[in-house]
């Protein structure tokens, strides 16, 4: 098993953050609770689906990309297959499995034509990772290959969406064939980087963090001096995103050492693998580091043991008693 993330608030001997389909992040607030859709089913282990045209209800309006479509109701038996169709191509990075989606969506159900969930409303799109136990396969299987740019139209019967189980929580009945359009923001991997400017960092007595952007982890240079007693947090590369607020949930690369001694103990890029919190769940030296940072950014994170773990680490972490944290951050996204 891969070893976890050490960033939540929790007592002693809970030290990981609970993810949706993998043990390396927090559960997404909006997959949590406004958004079940397209979250996955206890089990999901159908074989691959055959993937056809047709047939698929027409999208009466909102027909441009990002905004929010209004779906006809689907006539006459809908396919036993995947139904699929590109409404628009885009022409960003192809979506592989395993990423982190960043996505606007809707879905609905064939016969009533009942919208059981969408992201429009909401005003925040879905960031999810399109992984077997993350997503319900219909998803997985649809938007593999696809561009970032794009608007798929896509139906998923039950095989490939929740099962003779259903989703009662969203109105799903076992029998129900689903129908979604969404729009491809974004998708990211283990390689994935911040994106902007490179700030300078002049301060001799604060740690300096590289700036290479090819997906591997960035140097941090601890310098030979007290940790500061209150938190830092500083622009390392400054990306041109919306400011992230104190409530959303955040996908991340990062990268932790200890002020004294400068040793690792947490990194995704070690991982390979991206983490997605919530900015409740964590420590809040890093809520409080990462609220009003602008997504696309790399930034530098000093922790003081007040805002970190104090004198009650995680066991086996590594990080002893009241140690100061030095992190570098790769805010990827936020919703």
């Amino acid at each position: 098993m891969r070893r976890r993330s050490l960033l939540l608030t929790v007592p002693a001997g809970l030290v990981t953050l609970a993810a949706c389909g993998n043990d390396n992040a927090g559960t997404s607030k909006a997959s949590e609770t406004a958004s079940p859709s397209p979250t996955a089913p206890a089990t999901s282990a159908a074989p691959p689906p055959k993937i056809v045209s047709g047939p698929l209800p027409a999208i009466t309006a909102g027909t441009k990309f990002g905004q929010k479509p209004t779906v006809a109701k689907g006539t006459g038996e809908p396919s036993k297959d995947l139904a699929l169709k590109t409404v628009i191509a885009g022409g960003g990075r192809s979506v592989a499995e395993n990423d982190y989606v960043q996505a606007h969506y809707l879905g609905q159900i064939w016969d009533s034509g009942k919208v059981f969930d969408n992201s429009y409303d909401r005003k925040a799109p879905l960031i999810i990772q399109l992984s077997q136990g993350s997503i319900i396969d219909g998803w997985r299987y649809a938007l593999a290959g696809k561009k970032v740019g794009s608007r798929l139209l896509f139906s998923v019967p039950p095989t490939w969406g929740y099962g003779a189980q259903g989703n009662a929580q969203a109105g799903i009945k076992g029998t129900d064939t689903l129908v979604f359009v969404v729009d491809v923001q974004n998708t990211f991997n283990a390689t994935s980087s911040a994106k902007g400017k490179a700030v300078p960092q002049n301060k001799a007595d604060l740690p300096k963090v590289g700036t290479n952007t090819d997906g591997k982890a960035p140097s941090i240079a601890v310098p030979k001096a007290a940790a500061p007693k209150n938190l830092v947090s500083e622009y390392v590369i400054e990306g041109s995103g919306p400011v992230v607020k104190a409530d959303q949930t955040v996908l991340v690369q990062y990268k932790g050492v200890l002020w004294d001694g400068g040793k690792e103990f947490d990194s995704t890029y070690q991982k390979k693998t991206l983490a997605s919190f919530s900015l409740q769940q964590v420590v809040k030296g890093w809520a409080q580091g990462m609220t009003g940072k602008k997504v696309g950014s790399r930034i530098l994170i000093v922790i003081p043991p007040a805002l970190g773990y104090g004198d009650n680490p995680p066991p086996n972490s590594g990080i002893q008693k009241d140690s100061t944290m030095v992190f570098t951050v790769d805010i990827l996204a936020a919703m």
